[in-house]
């Protein structure tokens, strides 16, 4: 089997983080492997352990991004592409997805598979995006893969419980966090991932136009999420109390 997993970049969660007139700051020099994409590496990894096959990385990002290829070819995939993005540009979903698309245009591959949304952003719209570009059959918020006949069967969770989906090759899939615990590289696979290969290429040479590729949403600012008011303790006797509130809530009811 021949799986594509789609990797990011993305800024450390742990990391300080402040808010400051309405601007972001955090720190730049702690860069991580985006967790629900290090799920999508962990799941492929762990269907071609036992099918066979070939995994390779890819990833749009900066130069400094190969640090974070490394970090999944060191978990054990074969073989990663680098797609070299300008670190002053901003780019949203549909404009990932529009490189994803032309760069998947002319390959070969059982399944497509993406963390189901990125923890700097959390729009979770690049996977459906790309799926959509390049026609693909493709589930959502996958927490397991498992090879068929010609097929991936995916178990994914749902609003009620979880769903079992039957998907033909080739076909898209994003991943949960949820899905597994990714391996963490011992000292034998980063060793081999240094001399694991890595294409680099540029987006322009996917023919893309990349004035098209101008974010179409916009951040206008952060803010701090307002404090959660207090809540209201009552007290006396159950039958007092129950009338109380049932009196509060037909009034708040009413109010809307």
């Amino acid at each position: 089997m021949k799986f594509y997993v789609c990797i990011k970049m993305v800024p450390d969660v742990y990391a300080p983080i402040q808010i400051k007139e309405g601007e972001l700051i955090m720190d730049g020099d702690r860069m991580v492997l985006n967790a629900y994409d290090a799920s999508a590496v962990e799941e492929a990894l762990v269907v071609k352990e036992k099918h066979g096959g070939e995994v390779e990385v890819v990833c749009i990002g900066p130069a400094k991004a190969s640090e974070t290829i490394r970090k999944a070819l060191a978990m054990g995939a074969d073989k990663a592409t680098h797609i070299l993005a300008d670190s002053e540009k901003e780019y949203d979903s549909a404009s990932y997805s529009k490189v994803l698309a032309a760069f998947f245009s002319d390959k070969e591959y059982d399944v497509l598979s993406l963390g189901k949304q990125s923890q700097d952003t959390d729009s979770g719209l690049t996977g459906s995006m790309v799926a959509e570009r390049l026609g693909l059959p493709y589930a959502t918020n996958a927490v397991g893969l498992e090879a068929g006949n010609g097929s991936l069967i995916v178990k994914r969770q749902g609003d009620t419980g979880q769903e079992m989906i039957e998907l033909p090759f080739p076909c898209a899939v994003t991943c949960s966090n949820d899905m597994n615990d990714p391996r963490i590289p011992n000292l034998k696979g980063i060793m081999a991932s240094k001399r694991k290969p890595i294409d680099q290429i540029d987006i322009s040479s996917l023919g893309i136009n990349e004035a098209e590729l101008v974010a179409k949403t916009t951040v206008i600012g952060y803010e701090e999420k307002p404090a959660r008011q207090a809540g209201k303790k009552y007290e006396g006797e159950p039958e007092e109390v129950a009338r109380e509130v049932a009196q509060l809530l037909d009034t708040e009811a009413n109010a809307l």
